[in-house]
This record gives structure tokens, C-alpha cells and sequence, in this order.
């Protein structure tokens, strides 16, 4: 969906238009919804993983005994709730902003190329010696992006995997 970004910013919405589509964004990582449904997927895949290769028990011990141990004798006893509701709102945090920061990465660096695209382009004649440098630079920054959303995904995966 990033390389989409290489084809001429013009050429997908004339087609769009006849067509039929009054309005047609070009790259759809740019949109928030998309990125934030390809996290949403990869979020399920960790809960599905980490259940498969844990079980069940396995998943709610991670949530609750991580990464504070409570207490499993003497007086400490009596403090070993308030540690695992701790460590259950430090995990659902850690769980939870892993596809949010996810999809809001790489939807801000897609976007933000964009809108320096846009800005470049406000400038008339003078802005081809910085279009051309910038759409180079561009190139580079969309497919490391998706390497980046790639090898977190990758990593994630990975620690669904894993056991402490």
C-alpha cells in the first residue's frame, strides 16, 4: 500500500473520477482506518498466539504476574492483590498500545509525506529542484516504513512466543 505513493499523485483519482468516485485517496496508508485495522489485526494475532503457545493460564499469568512476582508466602500475602492488579493495568497498557503505536507510526510518517508533498507543490515554479529531492528521499522513507510495521509485527509475533 506504501508504493502506491510512487505512482503519479494525479493519475488514481483521474481514473477514480471516471470512474465514477468524486474523491479517491491515492495512498491508503495515509488514512488512519486502514493502519489502525492491519494493527487491530495484528493485535488479535498476538492474543491468538499467545494463548496457542501458553494457554490460557499461560496469558492470564502474563497479564497479572508480570513483571512484579507477588508474594507467595509469609505476610506478603496480604499485599500479593494490590501487585497483581498493578501488574494487570501495566500489561494491559503494554498490550494495548502495541497496535496503536502501530498503526499511529506509520499512519503519521505516511501522512506527513504526504502533506510535504502538498506543501512543495504550494510553492509554483520553485518547488521542482525540492520536489525531485524530496520524492527521492520519499522513496526511501515508504519502503522503510513498511519494513518498520513489518519487523514490529515480526517482534510482537515473536513475543507471544516467548516465555520469561
Amino acid at each position: 500500500m506504501n508504493l502506491m505513493d510512487l505512482i503519479p499523485v494525479d493519475w488514481i483519482p483521474l481514473a477514480a473520477g471516471a470512474a465514477g468516485i468524486p474523491y479517491m485517496k491515492v495512498v491508503p496508508t495515509t488514512d488512519v482506518n486502514v493502519t489502525f485495522g492491519m494493527s487491530i489485526a495484528v493485535f488479535f494475532l498476538i492474543i491468538f498466539y499467545t494463548i496457542k503457545n501458553k494457554g490460557v493460564t499461560g496469558f492470564i499469568g502474563e497479564l497479572t504476574l508480570h513483571p512484579i512476582a507477588p508474594p507467595t508466602r509469609g505476610l506478603g500475602l496480604i499485599a500479593a492483590p494490590f501487585i497483581i492488579a498493578f501488574n494487570f493495568i501495566l500489561e494491559s497498557v503494554a498490550l494495548v498500545a502495541k497496535p496503536v503505536s502501530l498503526s499511529l507510526r506509520l499512519f503519521g510518517n505516511m501522512f506527513a509525506g504526504e502533506l510535504i508533498f502538498i506543501l512543495i507543490a504550494l510553492l509554483g515554479l520553485y518547488q521542482l529542484p525540492l520536489h525531485f529531492g524530496w520524492a527521492l528521499f520519499h522513496v526511501l522513507i515508504v519502503t522503510l516504513q513498511a519494513f518498520i510495521f513489518m519487523m514490529l509485527t515480526i517482534v510482537y509475533l515473536s513475543l507471544a512466543s516467548e516465555t520469561h
